[in-house]
């Protein structure tokens, strides 16, 4: 894998000086002073995220019966669960921790969690900051639109997700690959290699279970994913849906201004349009580049209800 703290953009196409003029608004000096590092402060936060995990996970294995608190600890649970997206998507950008194999550990174990193969996301991710929401470019543009209620629903339930993901790790334990352009032949082998890593855990954890005589693997994963994921579809579809369709980063991506457990959990990914800006600034200072950048982006919504509402008001007008 490559050793570069972040994935930075590098179009080529005639955006580029759009792009590379955003950049300019914080000077070097600036920007430095926000890509700093912090071991402690990523094993902080991913102690506090670990935290609510076990502690809702315990409320939900504890309760049955009792389904007034069981309910909301499996909601808590199960996004806390999904959520685990965040620290994979920071690891795989290696900011949260001063430390680049910190980051690649941490990146595989929370895209274990979260049902994400952090190799392969790699990869992916890199294309979507290269191309973001550029047509034909990006490969985020490929994933089922709310182009109509119907799909807003769809998409909404995580089964589009799920479909994609399942097919997409058998697809990699095979080493077909020859659909994902971003991922270069030389990385294909390692990607293959990581996603059957994966895969064998999961076989593992499934074989303990029946072994046990006990349904852990549905109950404590499997069930709660499923739970969770709508919760997380509902925040990620206000990163790019409705902004521009063009390389232009201060139009073509959203910053949604949350409630504090919403942006602990998800490692400040709301103040994502200071991201896709700055890829290089780690999660902890985001809030700070918030205050630097704010006035220069042409989406940012005062929460995720507002932005789903506004998503729904547009697909009535189609």
């Amino acid at each position: 894998m490559s050793s570069d703290r972040s994935i930075q953009p590098e179009l080529s196409d005639s955006k580029t000086d759009k792009q590379y003029n955003a950049r300019q608004i914080l000077t070097l000096q600036e920007l430095s002073v926000l890509n700093d590092r912090s071991n402690r402060k990523g094993l902080v936060h991913l102690t506090g995220h670990l935290t609510i995990i076990g502690c809702s996970g315990y409320l939900w294995a504890t309760n049955w019966g009792n389904w007034l608190l069981a309910i909301p600890a499996l909601v808590i649970y199960g996004f806390s669960l999904a959520a685990m997206f965040a620290p994979m998507h920071e690891g795989v950008h290696r900011t949260p921790f001063a430390n680049n194999r910190l980051n690649d550990i941490v990146a595989w174990c929370a895209g274990l969690l979260s049902f994400y193969n952090s190799t392969f996301f790699r990869h992916y991710h890199k294309w979507h900051h290269l191309y973001t929401r550029v047509p034909s470019k990006d490969p985020e543009l490929t994933d089922l639109k709310p182009s109509n209620l119907g799909k807003y629903l769809l998409v909404l339930s995580g089964l589009p997700w799920w479909v994609d993901k399942i097919r997409g790790h058998f697809r990699a334990v095979l080493g077909q690959l020859d659909d994902c352009p971003f991922i270069p032949e030389a990385a294909r082998a390692e990607v293959t290699r990581s996603t059957r890593w994966q895969l064998t855990v999961y076989a593992a954890a499934i074989a303990l279970s029946m072994t046990a005589g006990q349904p852990w693997f549905i109950l404590y994963w499997l069930l709660p994913l499923f739970v969770g994921q709508p919760i997380l579809r509902f925040i990620l579809l206000g990163e790019h849906t409705g902004c521009s369709l063009d390389a232009n980063l201060l139009t073509n991506t959203r910053t949604t201004l949350t409630l504090w457990p919403v942006r602990f959990l998800m490692w400040n990914m709301p103040f994502h349009a200071e991201h896709h800006l700055y890829p290089s600034i780690p999660f902890h200072a985001l809030s700070k580049a918030h205050q630097q950048l704010s006035s220069h982006f042409a989406h940012i919504d005062p929460g995720y209800i507002k932005v789903n509402r506004d998503i729904l008001s547009k697909l009535r007008q189609l």
